[in-house]
């Protein structure tokens, strides 16, 4: 099980460190710039312990007595592990915090690995699996941190209240993240004259938000695009989708709210009516919002609606393009939706529609690869229909269940067996129709 990375005052906190050996000496070292109070028991006492200034030094055997409800933390550091695990277990009676060295079961807080830069720390904790990895990792962090990041901090804790008491409530986050990301892209504290262009001047009012209508793929985070990330990095609310990868959630700040209004199948969150409504109404509140939407907004992913109510109430917006399911799913079980001696067109249909009826038997004279998005509980009539309007029945099919989809499934066949074999799949699925559906180039 991870452990939690509490950041606590240790300033004048009472610590208790047995052993006076070279792991003693790690652990007090890593704790001295923290500002505790230590003690140090044990029989024997490095040299380089004792010259280090401040210490409470006892050169004796570690008694019962020693552990005191008032200490903040104690550290079992000796050479014997039946010693440790004593000292361990009198700490959990009396429910003081107790990290055993080299023995994680035994402890109730871990040492991490850890990075201190100014008034920023980084501590990182692998559980105790491998402590050689925490480290190798701390490493990896140093590295990126930029030299005047000490002096960036403490510029940033100076402006914060001038910002916040400057600004109205929902252009503060907005203006400390522009802030702090012009710093660390200087590499320093900003001039006054660079820090007025930055901000809204104080006869700034909050006028309309931004709406950006961002595709967010099918798949994992890692498909999402640049400019996606980018703006989820700055939004103040993200309203998303069904199916969204957890990880492109957490691109967007900690404190930006998240609405979810998915629909899927027989499961709607929202009307599209209360959708449009809601980003309209963030909108007008002045807020940054990033409407993420599953594939791309304008393949059937009715961000036309939303932008026309948009656009009907004068609020800006932006449409950032997402890979359509309708591509990126077949592509997933090695389906090109086109291919150059099988198919060189692309007829892309929703199954979804306002009608009542859907003919599907009008699709059947089209060449080429037909794509049905939204249609798995109108595979039958799908099928049957484009073999009454002139399909072969013999015409390969597939069905595919994939991208961030509950259970991923892939079924092929023919138009004439198509239904009865898919049985098993979930919703949402895509189903191809034509020539390519028979390839599996994986």
């Amino acid at each position: 099980m991870a452990y939690f990375p509490f950041f606590m005052d240790l300033s004048g906190a009472e610590g208790l460190i047995v052993g006076g050996g070279t792991v003693a000496l790690r652990k007090i070292e890593k704790l001295l710039p923290f500002g505790p109070s230590l003690t140090v028991v044990a029989p024997e006492i490095l040299p380089q312990i004792q010259q280090i200034s401040g210490l409470c030094l006892y050169r004796r055997p570690f008694e019962a007595a020693d552990i005191q409800e008032r200490l903040a933390f104690v550290i079992a550091a000796t050479d014997e592990k039946e010693e440790n695990h004593k000292i361990a277990a009198l700490c959990r009676k009396q429910k003081i915090p107790v990290n055993t060295v080299d023995d994680p079961k035994a402890c109730t807080f871990l040492f991490p690995a850890l990075m201190q830069k100014g008034k920023l720390t980084v501590g990182i904790s692998t559980a105790g699996a491998s402590p050689t990895a925490a480290v190798r990792l701390k490493q990896q962090i140093a590295d990126q941190i930029p030299e005047g990041l000490g002096e960036i901090l403490d510029y940033l804790e100076e402006k914060r209240p001038e910002i916040k008491e400057k600004l109205p409530e929902k252009e503060q986050g907005r203006a400390l993240r522009r802030l702090c990301d012009a710093c660390l892209e200087k590499g320093g504290v900003l001039t006054e004259e660079e820090l007025s262009n930055l901000l809204p001047g104080e006869e700034a009012k909050p006028g309309h938000g931004k709406v950006y209508l961002v595709g967010a793929g099918c798949g994992k985070a890692d498909l999402l695009t640049i400019r996606a990330w980018k703006l989820l990095k700055g939004c103040d609310v993200v309203v998303y989708d069904d199916l969204i990868d957890p990880e492109i959630l957490n691109m967007a700040p900690e404190s930006a709210q998240r609405i979810y209004m998915g629909k899927r199948s027989g499961v709607h969150a929202a009307s599209q009516e209360e959708i449009s409504a809601t980003v309209v109404k963030l909108g007008r509140e002045g807020w940054n919002v990033v409407r993420l939407k599953g594939g791309d907004p304008f393949v059937f992913g009715r961000g036309g609606e939303e932008a026309l109510a948009l656009q009907a109430a004068g609020i800006p917006f932006e449409v950032v393009p997402g890979i359509s399911s309708a591509i990126a799913i077949p592509e997933e079980a090695g389906i090109p939706v086109t291919h150059r001696r099988l198919s060189r067109e692309i007829h892309i249909i929703t199954a979804h529609t306002a009608e009542e009826r859907l003919d599907y038997g009008r699709y059947a004279p089209l060449s080429g690869t037909l794509v049905f998005l939204m249609g798995l509980a109108k595979l039958e009539a799908i099928a049957s229909q484009l073999i009454a309007g002139g399909k072969s029945p013999d015409t390969p099919a597939a069905v595919i269940s994939g991208g961030n989809a509950p259970v991923r499934q892939t079924v092929r066949g023919t138009l004439q067996n198509i239904a009865a074999q898919a049985k098993t799949v979930q919703a949402p699925a895509v189903i191809v129709v034509g020539d390519v559906a028979k390839l599996e180039l994986l």
